[in-house]
């Protein structure tokens, strides 16, 4: 078995003296593993680094088997990322919500957001609102997507303001009031859609808010997982943008 592709390093691992375990997620082959011999070396080392785009080739003599990889560096996003907290505490984040989803099962379109969040996560101006996103991307891809487009009372489309934490569907201000208490907030930033107006730091920490809430309720709490303590450590980078 044989193939080629292309992907983002998320995850590296020693095996034995020389070798590492790469995880990587690819373009066509989703979140895949392999073997890299002589890993550890002075060589290896600065391609390897989480964050990198390569180019892979993968073999194995059986499908199931872990196989190997050949690398190739592709883009190097190692180096400019380590530089910035929110960058590093951002794709640790992402690489625990990665491993979330069934190996060598593909995603094309979380592959393609994490293409665009990492050309930006070391900009602490929009890299939280960025990674909001990319955590609603990744409920959706998962099979609980939420429903923020229209009213689920009224069917409107306008003024959008909550969420209900039950039906994952947003509800308008005016039909929100009554219940308040029971719902959760919907930034403006996620219901005006994909603008250029810069989130305030309220509501980068409301959609976190949201995000969250289902993250632990459908995704790590059913697995008997917590969230990355690298995600709280990214709203607190968050909570500080002026």
């Amino acid at each position: 078995m044989e193939w080629s592709d292309e992907g983002t390093i998320i995850g590296v691992r020693r095996h034995g003296e020389s070798a590492v375990i790469l995880e990587v997620m690819t373009r066509d082959h989703g979140r895949h593993l392999g073997l890299v011999r002589g890993g550890r070396s002075s060589k290896q080392q600065p391609v390897l680094q989480p964050g990198n785009l390569v180019s892979l080739n993968w073999r194995a003599r059986l499908d199931e088997h872990l196989g190997e990889y050949k690398v190739e560096l592709l883009t190097s996003h190692a180096a400019r990322l380590m530089a910035q907290p929110v960058a590093l505490y951002g794709l640790a984040n992402v690489a625990g919500l990665l491993r979330l989803l069934p190996e060598r099962d593909p995603h094309p379109g979380l592959y393609e957001g994490l293409a665009v969040l990492l050309a930006h996560l070391d900009e602490i101006a929009i890299a939280p609102a960025l990674m909001v996103r990319f955590e609603l991307a990744m409920l959706s891809e998962l099979g609980y997507g939420l429903s923020l487009e229209r009213c689920a009372v009224t069917g409107l489309r306008e003024d959008l303001s909550h969420v209900s934490p039950k039906s994952g569907k947003a509800v308008s201000r005016k039909a929100a009031e009554p219940y308040l208490d029971r719902l959760l907030a919907l930034p403006p930033f996620l219901s005006e859609g994909q603008g250029a107006r810069r989130p305030a730091p309220a509501e980068i920490a409301a959609g976190f808010a949201l995000t969250g809430f289902f993250l632990r309720r459908d995704l790590y709490e059913p697995r008997g997982l917590q969230e990355p303590p690298e995600r709280a450590r990214l709203l607190e980078l968050a909570a500080k943008i002026h």
